[in-house]
């Protein structure tokens, strides 16, 4: 029933929807987990993972019937230009809907009275953002436990080459789990959207009146990035449907991955702009 909230089709055509979409799937995620999971004593603590799980679950049959779409597209659409124009439109969807994740994880992780439901993503949090001292971050919010923490570069030339080279893996990570399982991707970016609404919600210090503004903290480099995640899975995505449909025997498929070649280069492009913005741009009006 929850595929057939939202066709491909009339993504497409209002891809703002997908955002009211993505809000519903986290909150039905996270209802669920803290109905089902939140007594039990241990599996509690592993209410994140569950959420993550079941946003994912939820996503699939959507990200599945989009990704198929554009392989229709790819095959029919001789220039590599309109192309590229045709996908931008299931790019904008995809984007909606991983803001939708966002925006709803971070309203729930400031009501919610505890910390199981997105402990990892706040573990993830303190490793990448307070390296230093991340000993002192997971004890701040409340998390015991955890991995012990290491020192990272700290200059911008560093923190650039760090964030870009980390940003490349799970480029290529998302590239790779797209190719032998296209929807399946969505896992890697719901993860993401956690990892991203936690430090929302850590930023906003559990205010709702602040969430605004620790939004836009994370959105200005966090969109352009999340967007090159969409594109480099969405050229997975094309390649892994063209070969279940056998479009391999066909010369088509000599265009669908010259198509699929065109949007990796974007998504490179994209992500080095998005570790140039969160190195030079972001902390000009955040600190």
């Amino acid at each position: 029933m929850l595929e057939m909230l939202m066709s491909p089709k009339k993504a497409e055509r209002r891809p703002w929807e997908l955002f009211f979409v993505g809000a519903f799937y986290a909150t039905l995620a996270i209802l669920i987990t803290n109905w089902v999971f939140a007594r039990d004593a241990v599996l509690s603590q592993y209410s994140s993972i569950f959420v993550i799980t079941f946003t994912v679950m939820f996503s699939i049959p959507f990200m599945y019937y989009v990704i198929r779409y554009e392989e229709k597209k790819a095959a029919t659409i001789s220039s590599s230009w309109e192309r590229l124009k045709e996908h931008r439109k299931a790019l904008w969807a995809f984007l909606w809907l991983f803001v939708g994740f966002v925006v709803a994880f971070s309203f729930w992780y400031i009501l919610l009275p505890t910390t199981d439901a997105y402990r990892a993503p706040v573990e993830t949090y303190c490793q990448i953002n307070r390296p230093g001292n991340a000993d002192q971050c997971f004890a701040q919010y409340g998390i015991k436990d955890s991995p012990t923490s290491t020192q990272f570069a700290t200059t911008n030339g560093e923190r650039l080459f760090l964030i870009f080279t980390n940003n490349i893996y799970v480029l290529i990570f998302i590239l790779v789990f797209s190719l032998i399982f296209g929807a399946g991707v969505i896992f890697i970016l719901a993860w993401n959207a956690s990892v991203i609404a936690a430090a929302i919600a850590i930023f906003s210090k559990s205010e709702l009146s602040a969430l605004p503004l620790a939004l836009g903290r994370y959105f200005i480099h966090g969109i352009p990035e999340i967007a090159a995640y969409f594109v480099a899975a969405l050229a997975g995505g094309i390649i892994s449907i063209a070969v279940i449909r056998r479009d391999v025997e066909t010369e088509k498929f000599w265009e669908i991955l010259q198509d699929s070649l065109n949007l990796i280069i974007v998504a490179v492009v994209v992500l080095f702009l998005a570790a140039l913005m969160e190195v030079f741009i972001t902390p000009v009006f955040f600190n």
